[in-house]
């Protein structure tokens, strides 16, 4: 008994023996090929670090979709690498992480943060199927007077700009600076941007105050009606155009917010004006037509203007030298002084 039960104890050990031997086997190979291979699944490739950066490993894709990725793009204006622009199709080559919260929530960072609105952006005009009704120089919402019984006279002069129209009246200038007489100045963008250092002084002179004559001079139109040949602009967005990029030139280049426009032409249909008012400005034409485009002789605008009553608002232009605008106007200041008339901007009068 004693011997079969020593080999029989002799062949339990050695099967022990062998059982271990072969468990540690095991672990030792499976260890090896943890510590040896990458944790995707097969076909799989490393995801980005976290944060954005550029793979580094000797994984990195190749073949046709390698350019996307590898070829060193430079970063956009943001500073984000190229494979991060919005429009970027999603990266398949992510881990999954449905099953882990941490690293799902790691992974999804949540929608982004609302955008801030862009500056230069011109406001949305108001949604409005309405058809006009009105066209021309006196529509519903356009101020033409001052709403006083007082002797007040206000002069207002167009820079229209253009190809004929980016003059200066240089004697017209002199003579209201000789004369003390405040006006306010309705620029046009194109006039703006061939004399934007003569705008800048204009600015600074306290006797003046600018206001907006528009971009490319257009009648104001949410249908594209035409005044004088010109075609009007077409449609709300246009209108928004027409008045914010001049607006936006005049704040660029004298930091100072005009409240009162004018269109080319001085002609507009209601709903543009109505647009124009939820810009935060006001439409102003005029009551008295002082040199009707330039084209009045010094004596037709001596009478235009000594017509004015209280509160007139007369039309004149700065920007056609040889006019008869600026000796009509020297002739007819003193003799409407005489009467006791005054002369003002716009500024903070209530217009009707």
């Amino acid at each position: 008994m004693s011997g079969n039960s020593g080999g029989t104890d002799g062949a339990l050990g050695r099967r022990r023996f062998l059982l271990l031997g072969g468990t540690a086997a095991l672990l030792a190979t499976g260890c090896a090929r943890l510590l040896g291979e990458p944790s995707t699944a097969p076909g799989e490739q490393p995801g980005p670090r976290a944060g954005g950066e550029p793979r580094t490993d000797a994984a990195a894709p190749s073949g046709p979709d390698a350019a996307a990725t590898s070829d060193g793009a430079e970063p956009d204006i943001a500073g984000r690498d190229n494979a991060e622009r919005d429009d970027a199709q999603p990266d398949d080559t992510l881990p999954d992480t449905t099953d882990d919260p941490a690293a799902s929530a790691e992974a999804d960072p949540g929608p982004d943060p609302e955008s801030e609105p862009d500056p230069e952006a011109d406001p949305a005009p108001p949604a409005t199927d309405r058809a006009p009704t009105e066209w021309g120089e006196r529509v519903t919402g356009v101020r033409t007077r001052i709403a006083t019984d007082e002797r007040l006279v206000a002069l207002t002069f167009d820079g229209c700009g253009g190809p004929n129209g980016n003059g200066v009246d240089t004697a017209l200038l002199d003579h209201l600076a000789d004369l003390a007489v405040p006006a306010t100045l309705f620029l046009n963008a194109r006039w703006i941007q061939a004399n934007r250092s003569l705008t800048r002084e204009l600015a600074r002179e306290p006797r003046y105050e600018l206001a907006n004559h528009g971009t490319e001079h257009r009648p104001l139109s949410v249908t594209g009606r035409q005044a004088y040949g010109i075609r009007g602009t077409r449609s709300p967005d246009e209108v928004v155009s027409e008045v914010m990029t001049c607006q936006r030139l005049i704040e660029e280049v004298t930091g100072q917010r005009p409240r009162h426009f004018r269109s080319g032409t001085a002609y507009a249909d209601e709903v543009a004006v109505e647009i124009v008012q939820g810009l935060g400005l006001e439409v102003v034409n005029f009551d008295v037509l002082g040199d009707a485009g330039a084209t009045f002789s010094a004596a037709q605008v001596e009478r235009a203007l000594l017509s004015a009553g209280p509160g007139s608002i007369a039309l004149l232009h700065l920007n056609r030298p040889g006019s008869g605008t600026a000796a009509g106007v020297a002739a007819a200041v003193p003799q409407l002084r005489d009467r006791g008339f005054s002369f003002t901007t716009l500024g903070d009068h209530r217009l009707v």
